[in-house]
C-alpha cells in the first residue's frame, strides 16, 4: 500500500516531514489519529496538508481551545496516573510564616442559635439550622464581617468527647479523613517523613458504629490520656449523628475541617478508603505553596458540568432521582449554567476526595456555604461545590490540579461494605410523601415552598462525554 502511494526513491515533499513530525509528537496524545494520518499521506495538497498539520499541532497542546473543545467532546484519552512534580525532601520545604492575609472577609462569624419552627414539623434544632431562604441568600454575599449557618448547632448532634477536644487544640497541621456506619477500616499512610510526623496530626472522625467496628476488626489502643489510636491515625469519635443517611454525616468532617479543628491553619482531608502514599509537607508545597494558592482540589476525571454529573449520579442510585432533578432545577432557576470552555473555571465539579486548605477566612466562608448546600439539598457534595464557587465569583480563588495526579497521591482501597439506602431507588416524588424513606434532619431545604417558579425549569440536555461516566 505504503509502495503505491509514493514510489521508492522519489523526494520528500516538505509537507511530508510536517506530517511525519507531527504524527510522532502525538504518540502519547491520542494513537488512533496515526492511522487516520498515514491514509491521507501524499495525497493531499500541501496547503491542505499544511492547514492538517496545525489542527494536529493545537489538538496535542493541551493550552489550545481545540483541544479543551476535543477534551469537552470527551475525545481526548486521559491517563489515569502520571507524575507529580514534588519536590525532593520534606525535610527542605521553606514552611511559610504567618498567615495568608484576609482581603475581602474580615470577621467570619457562626450562627449558634437554631430557629425552630413552630408548626410541629420539628421539634429539636438541627445540626446545620433551619436556614431561611432569605439567609441562604445573603450569606453568598462576601462582606468584611459575616455571620453564617455553619453547623455544629447546640443539640444538633456531633458532639465530641473532651479528651479529644483538648488534644486538637495543638493541632495546627491536620491530615484529616473519616469513616461513617463502619464503611472502611483505617489504611496507614506510607512515604511520611519524620519531620511530617512530628508536624501534622493525622485525625480519623468516626461515630460510635465505626469505633465499634474497629475495635472488632483491628487493634485500637488507648493512650493514658484516654486518647485512641490506629496506627498513625488518632481517633476523633463523634457522638449523636445529625443526619439519618451515613453519606451526609460523613460531609462534617470532609468539609467542616475548620469547625472540628479550630486551631488548625492547614489541613489535607482524604476519603476514609483512600491510603496516602505521598508525604503531607509535599503536598502542601506542591498544591498551595508554590502557585501562592490557599484552597486545591482535583478536577473530576469524566465530567466537568455539575448537570452531567447529576445525571450520572441519578444512573448510578446516588441518591432519589426526582430530589436530585428538583436539586438542579434550583441551581439552574438560579443561573448556575452547564460547564462550558468560556468559563473561567477549568472545570464546575471537583474530585471530593481530597481537599487541600489553608483555614483563611474566605476559604472558611466557601467551606461553610458548601455545606450549608448539602445540609439543605442532597448530600452530593460535588453537585454543590460548582455552585458555590460561581455564587462567590472572584471572592473565592482556588487550584483545580490534573485528576491523574489526584491518583498518584493515594491507593484508592474498596469499602468493606457498599452503602446503600432505601431512598437511593426513589424514582417519583410520590413515593415520599408520609414515608419513612424520607431524611427527618437533612435535605429539608427540597421540601420547602422555594420563593420561585421552579415548575418552568426545563434542565440543558446532558451529553455524556464519558462512557465511564
Amino acid at each position: 500500500m505504503e509502495g503505491d502511494l509514493q514510489k521508492e526513491g522519489t523526494p520528500r515533499l516538505p509537507h511530508e516531514d510536517c506530517l511525519e513530525e507531527r504524527v510522532y509528537s502525538i504518540g502519547s496524545c491520542n494513537r488512533d489519529l496515526v492511522d487516520v494520518i498515514n491514509s491521507c499521506c501524499i495525497v493531499v495538497p500541501y496547503m491542505v496538508m499544511s492547514i492538517f498539520c496545525f489542527l494536529l499541532s493545537a489538538m496535542c497542546n493541551k493550552d489550545s481551545k481545540v483541544y479543551t473543545m476535543l477534551d469537552t467532546m470527551g475525545l481526548v484519552s486521559k491517563p489515569h496516573r502520571c507524575p507529580i512534580p514534588l519536590s525532593n525532601d520534606p525535610d527542605k520545604i521553606a514552611i511559610p510564616t504567618g498567615r495568608t492575609s484576609d482581603q475581602i472577609v474580615k470577621n467570619l462569624m457562626y450562627v449558634m442559635e437554631d430557629e425552630v419552627p413552630h408548626n410541629g414539623s420539628q421539634s429539636s434544632p438541627l445540626f446545620g439550622g433551619h436556614i431561611s431562604w432569605k439567609q441562604r441568600e445573603e450569606s453568598f454575599k462576601p462582606k468584611s464581617n459575616m455571620k453564617v449557618h455553619c453547623g455544629f448547632i447546640p443539640g444538633g448532634g456531633a458532639e465530641m468527647d473532651p479528651v479529644d477536644i483538648e488534644y486538637v487544640k495543638k493541632c495546627k497541621f491536620v491530615v484529616a479523613s473519616g469513616i461513617f456506619d463502619g464503611y472502611d477500616l483505617p489504611h496507614q499512610p506510607s512515604n511520611i517523613s519524620l519531620h511530617s510526623k512530628k508536624l501534622f496530626c493525622f485525625l480519623m472522625v468516626v461515630d460510635e458504629v465505626s469505633l465499634k467496628f474497629m475495635r472488632e476488626n483491628s487493634t485500637v489502643k488507648e493512650d493514658n490520656a484516654g486518647g485512641k489510636w490506629v496506627g498513625i491515625w488518632r481517633l476523633v469519635v463523634l457522638k449523636y449523628p445529625p443526619y439519618d443517611e451515613p453519606r451526609r454525616n460523613g460531609k462534617v468532617p470532609k468539609i467542616l475541617t475548620h469547625r472540628l479543628f479550630p486551631q488548625a491553619q492547614y489541613s489535607i482531608w482524604i476519603d476514609g478508603k483512600m491510603e496516602l502514599i505521598v508525604d503531607p509537607l509535599l503536598i502542601l508545597e506542591r498544591y498551595l505553596w508554590r502557585g501562592k494558592h490557599t484552597f486545591a482540589i482535583a478536577q473530576h476525571k469524566h465530567h466537568r458540568s455539575i448537570y452531567e454529573e447529576a445525571d450520572a449520579n441519578k444512573r448510578r442510585k446516588r441518591y432519589a432521582r426526582p430530589l436530585i432533578d428538583l436539586h438542579m432545577k434550583i441551581y439552574y432557576y438560579e443561573g448556575m449554567k452547564p460547564w462550558s470552555a468560556n468559563k473561567k473555571t477549568i472545570s464546575d465539579v471537583p474530585e471530593g476526595a481530597i481537599i487541600i486548605r489553608e483555614h483563611t477566612a474566605i476559604n472558611n466562608l466557601f467551606s461553610c456555604l458548601w455545606f450549608n448546600e448539602v445540609h439543605l439539598f442532597t448530600p452530593r457534595d460535588q453537585l454543590s461545590f460548582g455552585y458555590v464557587a460561581y455564587r462567590l465569583g472572584d471572592s473565592f480563588k482556588f487550584f483545580m490540579f490534573p485528576n491523574c495526579e489526584y491518583n498518584s497521591i493515594f491507593v484508592l482501597h474498596p469499602h468493606t461494605r457498599e452503602h446503600s439506602s432505601p431512598i437511593e431507588w426513589v424514582k417519583q416524588l410520590d413515593q415520599l410523601k408520609n414515608s419513612s424513606l424520607k431524611e427527618s434532619r437533612g435535605g429539608l431545604g427540597l421540601f420547602t415552598p422555594y420563593p420561585g417558579d421552579l415548575k418552568s425549569v426545563v434542565l440543558p440536555k446532558v451529553i455524556r462525554t464519558s462512557k465511564a461516566g
